[in-house]
């Protein structure tokens, strides 16, 4: 057996690839670079020569079911005005296992009884584990994993705690993002209206 012959193999693949990104290139220009379809050819199981991507300038297309950080959903009112789905009742603070979900629940000023929507909601992003316990617990669809992970920063209190004002996303973001689950979520909730008003009816 011949010392070394592993080695040799392995410069063999990597000068083939080498020669075919060339020969690649001559056959369809700048084309594989920097287009989509050029990112396309090279992520495919056939891609010959160089396959990696040139990030930041390329990017892979992110999956659907991709989760980063949670973000807080709310619907555009007449007056542009956000309506928030939240209720803060509080359950994806219980179910998070790193605990980095803080929920302050808003409080009628004559009464002082507690109003079902919250004052304040912060989620520490250095805490967070992404695991979408959060989303998948939540009963009123009010957050959401988000797709977005390019968050580094030098300050940590400053920019790594987010609060309602930089968890705030609208429903049309969510349906862009992740629009398989939008659809069957507000297919689910006609269904569930329907039945409300037929039962109502009855």
């Amino acid at each position: 057996m011949m010392i070394g012959k592993g080695i040799l193999r392995g410069l063999g693949v990597t000068l083939r690839h080498l020669i075919d990104t060339f020969i690649q290139d001559i056959k369809g220009g700048r084309r594989r670079y920097f287009t989509r379809e050029g990112v396309e050819s090279r992520r495919s199981k056939d891609a010959a020569g160089i396959f990696t991507v040139q990030y930041p300038e390329e990017r892979l297309p992110t999956p659907e079911e991709f989760r980063y950080l949670p973000f807080l959903v709310y619907e555009e009112g007449e007056n542009g005005e956000k309506n928030y789905r939240c209720t803060s009742c509080g359950i994806c603070a219980k179910v998070c296992p790193p605990q980095c979900i803080w929920i302050e629940r808003t409080t009628d000023p004559v009464t002082g009884r507690p109003v079902p929507q919250p004052k304040n909601f912060y989620i520490d992003v250095d805490i967070c584990m992404n695991c979408g316990f959060c989303a998948e617990y939540c009963p009123f669809d009010a957050i959401k994993m988000d797709h977005d992970f390019e968050i580094a920063s030098l300050d940590r209190m400053k920019d790594h705690i987010y609060d309602m004002e930089r968890l705030g996303r609208p429903v049309s973001y969510y349906a862009e993002i992740r629009p398989t689950n939008y659809q069957r979520e507000e297919a689910a909730r006609a269904e569930k209206e329907k039945a409300k008003s037929a039962k109502a009816a009855s």
